[in-house]
């Protein structure tokens, strides 16, 4: 576990009060950092793992993650990467033409 102190500072000439911000977090008050979530996103899309097998794979680790802990995460960061979907949805479609194989592709 990290934890993070930030610590308080007052002026004496003004009283006022300054604080370091907090740090960011992908999903509001998440404990998964991007590393961590990153992985969990590049073995569900990228390497076609099923979430509960990389429960059961993270339970043989030590790590409690439940399906429902995971499928929540990967929700939560789809949302936060949908903005960033729609920029590059609009770039390829934007294309005067496209190059692609056999395979079927839905839209």
């Amino acid at each position: 576990m990290i934890q993070t102190v930030r610590e308080k500072f007052r002026c004496r000439a003004c009283e006022t009060i300054a604080q370091p911000p907090a740090p960011f977090h992908v999903t509001p008050r998440g404990f998964a950092g991007p590393n961590l979530l990153a992985v969990i996103l590049f073995e569900k899309f990228g390497m076609h793992q099923p979430l509960n097998r990389q429960s059961e794979r993270y339970a043989r680790e030590g790590a409690d993650l439940s399906l429902s802990t995971l499928a929540a995460l990967v929700g939560a960061c789809t949302t936060v990467l949908q903005p960033l979907h729609a920029l590059i949805e609009v770039h390829v479609l934007g294309a005067e033409r496209l190059h692609r194989d056999d395979t079927n592709v839905t839209h």
